[in-house]
């Protein structure tokens, strides 16, 4: 893609964002959520239109209005309008990314929660504000390695923020939150499957400047991206945090394995203390009464 090109495009994304950010800012403050919750959805799949990132996203994802806590992997600043483009949702992100432009911008009008990780007792905050909007129905995406990766492994899930599930239980009287498993894997470049040394081409990692890696993008050409949802985990009162959160690992673990090497992983056997699988109906959230 040449700079012309590129430009004439990120002109493009601008005009679509000048006509939606103001009417989704006002959705926003009068609590218009059908329109408030699809702009940044057609901003997102704008963004993937004109820059030539093709989706394909497979599995189950959770009903709308279910109280479900979305577990992801985390590779790029493109997993934010990879992920967006899906459906209606919110993430929780660094609270650096709120003073960033136009990505800044994007987090708040998704309503973002962002997490000061410089302060230890923002956690208990961050986990009340997420309970909260898990019993509204929200659907929270939660970059659990608390980093990002090279996009060929798996870094270690945390399981501080997942606290915010039993919140939900304990502080909203649900009976259940599902947790729900999410892999975000880039595949292909013009077509052809990604070599491992190709991988970290896409990945913003490590000490890795946000600008290199958007300029990066736009020299290399068209991406294929594959946005998978595992099997669900039901966490309930009395489920183990650390376990369902290792379940919801091995989970993106397998599908990011198949999606990087195109073979499926050989089967784990299953922890004697994991948590059971969520095979009940969506849990989902009662509407309010007059």
């Amino acid at each position: 893609m040449t700079y012309l090109v590129a430009g004439l495009r990120l002109l493009a994304y601008a005009l679509v964002f000048a006509l939606l950010a103001g009417p989704h800012w006002l959705a926003l403050k009068l609590g218009r959520g059908r329109f408030a919750g699809h702009a940044p959805v057609w901003l997102h799949r704008a963004f993937l239109r004109l820059f030539q990132v093709r989706l394909t996203v497979t599995g189950t994802p959770p009903a709308p209005g279910e109280a479900a806590l979305v577990i992801a992997n985390h590779i790029s600043w493109l997993d934010i309008p990879v992920l967006g483009a899906v459906r209606p949702l919110s993430f929780v992100a660094k609270s650096e990314i709120a003073g960033w432009p136009v990505i800044g911008t994007l987090a708040r009008l998704q309503r973002t929660v962002f997490i000061d990780r410089a302060r230890k007792r923002h956690t208990a905050v961050v986990n009340t504000e997420m309970s909260r909007r898990l019993r509204a129905g929200d659907l929270i995406v939660l970059f659990a390695e608390g980093t990002t990766g090279d996009g060929t492994r798996l870094l270690p899930f945390r399981t501080s923020l997942v606290g915010a599930a039993r919140a939900a239980i304990t502080e909203g009287g649900l009976d259940r939150v599902r947790l729900q498993p999410l892999c975000i894997a880039y595949t292909r470049r013009h077509g052809l499957p990604l070599t491992r040394a190709e991988r970290p081409d896409i990945a913003w990692y490590g000490d890795m400047e946000l600008g290199p890696s958007v300029k990066l993008f736009f020299e290399r050409g068209p991406i294929d991206v594959s946005v998978t949802w595992g099997e669900p985990v039901a966490f309930a009162a009395g489920t183990d945090r650390k376990a369902a959160t290792a379940l919801a690992e091995a989970s993106v673990r397998r599908a990011l394995q198949e999606a990087v090497t195109g073979r499926p992983p050989v089967p784990e056997t299953p922890r004697a203390d994991a948590p059971p699988v969520a095979a009940a109906p969506p849990i989902l959230i009662p509407a309010a009464t007059a």
